[in-house]
Order: structure tokens, then C-alpha cells, then sequence
């Protein structure tokens, strides 16, 4: 790689430890994905910010560092393993309860904003076309290079520290012009978003870094994002191309039968004991959609719903918030259904959601069986 003498003084040591440190993260990640140089990013946004994902080691290592770490870029935050609101509801003991907060502070410490939100392109504004940014969070890395016209790598929790400690990041993989050498083809009718869900969720299992996606209609909201957080379970790639492509492009179908085989994959209930929305988190648009759904009706079994807090605070202002209540939901912010201990298999065996990404999860992660159904399905046969 090649470094600018700043950088490489950095890297020797001559601007402290912490930039030592960073810079040898991002040299090791350049080094590992070809990357010819280090270029200026504008804005990080951060994984590895619950406990349960971090544990011990990562909660010390990130009170050791914020003692000098400060941040030089606009930084954001995944989610973390609760709502601070309503904690003691859930019984989670008080060792994840301390370790969680200090691993909070310790980010507030070096300037990272506290967004904990999983989809930081729907709560900020998004920068001018072809800004380069450094997003950790996979459906927010595929949402940043295919819809919003940004470059970003799909980083790790380390890469994406270190480039918010430096505002470098390594000029590699999709940072560049890329040509994807397939196009999946969709075939599949009147999709909704579970199977825009199953569509990403292939096109990660086929694709390389970027998958080019012809027979698309017109897309909403949590269409996009279903198909964002299902690419970002199942594999490296992270961008969507839309269009056939050049001539001679090996193409595949995204037909029925594959619908039912990732249906079989990560479907295991008939049912669930609990529904959760939200992974990733509900915008203001889906909360919106949500209780015009409901028209009145009610959950007839516990429902957990996870969005950002500011969009939680936006929505309790218009009225959605006291009206998802009435219908049976609890409302959760700064945390997602993805590696949540709010659901624990000693007291669920099952949960009902819409998600890909959180149904991913819930089964490997939590241990809990998955009942896949659309958020329309969903309201038909959960309310009243």
C-alpha cells in the first residue's frame, strides 16, 4: 500500500498509541483486500456495540482506549441489548446491564453520536452523491452503496473504529467501478417484503461483492431494507446494480422454487409465541404504514416492535406511539431484534416475524425457532 508521511509516521507510533493502533487495523485490511492507498471518509458508522456481541473483552477494550480515542469524523452507532426506558421489565441481570452502559459511555467518551439504530441512512442525512463512508453494519453498508449513491466497504467492527479514529479507510473492493458478473433474475409475482427478504438473502448466498438485479418493479421502504438486511446475513456481497447488465453476464433465476428453498432454510414453526418488527429497525414511514394496517384492531399475543429513538420520539409526537400500544405492541428503542437478550429461550420457543435478517438471527444466535410470515399475513392472523 502505498502511505502519504503522515500516515506512515502514524503508523510508527509518532502520534500516540491509539492512532498506531488504527492505523495498523486499516494498513492490515488494505494489505488483505488489495487496496492501493488510504483515502478521506466522511462519516463512520459503528458495529460492535452490544454487550452480547463483545463481551467482556470488547466492553474493557473499549474503556481502555476511550481514555485518549477521539473520533475525527461524524460517527454513529448500531443498536445496543436494550431500551434503557424500560429495562427492568425484561429481568436481564445486572452484570449485562452495567456492562452494556459502560460500553456506551465509552463511545460517547470519544464523540461517537448515540444513535443506536441499525439503519443510520433513514435518521440522518444522506451527503452528496459518491461520498465515501465506512458503515459496519451490514444492511447499512448494501443500503449505502445501492440506494443512496455512497461507497462504503463492508467493514468490520475494527475497520470501521479505526477509520472513525483516523477518517481513512482503504481505497479496495467496492470503493471502485465494479461490473458484477451475475444477474439474478426475479421471477417471482406480486412480491411483499418477505420475499424481497429471501430475494437478498440469496443474492448473498451467489453473489460476489455486487449482484446486478433485473425484473424489479418499483420498490418501498421496507421492501429495500428487507432485501438490504437479507443480503447481509448470508454472505460478503454488498451491493445491488439494477438492470440486466453487459451482454454474455452469467444470469440466474430468482423464482419460486428458491423462495421455498430459503422458506425451508430458516422457517422451522408453525407458529410463534411472540411476533417482533424490526430488523432492521422501523423507520417513521413503516410505523406510520403499521397502524393505518391495524385500522383498530389488536395484537392477541405479545408483539415487540424495535425502532430508532428518534423515530420513536417522532412518532409518539404524532400519535402512532399511543396508538401501537392500545393495539397490544411494545414499543423498543436503541436496540433491534437481531442479538437481543430481550428474547431468550427459556421462555420463548418461537417467534413470529417478517424479517430475514432477524430470522437469521433468532435461530442461530438466540437458539429460538422462526415463523416466517409477511407483516400483511402477519396482521391477519395475529389481530383482532
Amino acid at each position: 500500500m502505498e502511505l502519504t508521511r503522515e500516515e506512515e509516521s502514524a503508523l510508527k507510533g509518532e502520534h500516540g498509541e491509539i492512532m498506531e493502533m488504527a492505523y495498523r487495523i486499516l494498513v492490515a485490511t488494505g494489505e488483505a483486500t488489495d487496496a492501493e492507498k488510504l483515502i478521506p471518509i466522511e462519516w463512520t458508522h459503528l458495529s460492535g456495540v452490544n454487550y452480547n456481541t463483545i463481551g467482556d473483552a470488547g466492553e474493557e477494550f473499549l474503556s481502555s482506549i476511550s481514555k485518549d480515542a477521539r473520533v475525527k469524523v461524524k460517527t454513529t452507532l448500531n443498536p445496543m441489548g436494550f431500551d434503557a426506558d424500560n429495562v427492568s421489565n425484561y429481568g436481564l441481570d445486572e452484570n449485562f446491564i452495567s456492562k452494556q452502559l459502560s460500553i456506551r459511555k465509552s463511545y460517547e467518551t470519544m464523540g461517537v453520536t448515540p444513535s443506536f439504530s441499525c439503519i443510520p441512512y433513514e435518521i440522518f442525512d444522506i451527503p452528496k452523491k459518491d461520498t465515501q463512508v465506512a458503515f459496519a453494519e451490514s444492511n447499512a453498508a448494501i443500503h449505502a452503496n445501492s440506494y443512496d449513491n455512497l461507497k462504503t466497504n463492508k467493514e468490520s467492527a475494527f475497520s470501521a473504529l479505526a477509520s472513525a479514529i483516523t477518517g481513512k479507510s482503504p481505497y479496495s473492493s467496492l470503493r471502485k467501478e465494479d461490473s458484477p458478473n451475475l444477474t439474478i433474475q426475479m421471477k417471482v409475482k406480486d412480491p411483499n417484503e418477505l420475499t424481497y427478504g429471501m430475494l437478498g438473502f440469496f443474492a448473498g448466498k451467489v453473489g460476489d461483492t455486487s449482484v446486478r438485479i433485473s425484473g424489479l418493479g418499483e420498490m418501498d421502504t421496507r421492501q429495500c431494507k428487507a432485501m438490504c438486511g437479507g443480503m447481509g446475513t448470508s454472505g460478503t456481497c454488498a451491493k445491488f446494480l439494477f438492470g440486466e447488465g453487459q451482454p454474455g453476464v452469467e444470469k440466474i433465476d430468482f423464482d419460486e422454487k428458491e423462495v421455498q428453498n430459503v422458506h425451508d432454510e430458516l422457517n422451522t414453526a408453525e407458529k410463534g409465541d411472540i411476533i417482533t418488527l424490526g430488523s432492521p429497525q422501523l423507520g417513521l414511514e413503516e410505523i406510520s404504514d403499521l397502524t393505518k394496517k391495524l385500522k383498530g384492531r389488536s395484537f392477541q399475543k405479545r408483539c415487540m416492535i424495535f425502532t430508532p429513538r428518534t423515530v420513536k420520539e417522532q412518532a409518539k409526537k404524532i400519535g402512532y406511539i399511543n396508538e401501537l400500544e392500545r393495539a397490544g405492541c411494545e414499543i423498543l428503542a436503541d436496540c433491534c431484534t437481531c442479538l437481543t437478550p430481550l428474547i431468550n429461550k427459556d421462555n420463548v420457543d418461537a417467534v413470529t416475524t417478517n424479517s430475514i435478517k432477524g430470522a437469521f438471527y433468532l435461530k442461530n444466535s438466540n437458539g429460538v425457532d422462526v415463523n416466517l410470515k409477511s407483516l400483511s399475513q402477519i396482521i391477519e392472523d395475529e389481530t383482532l
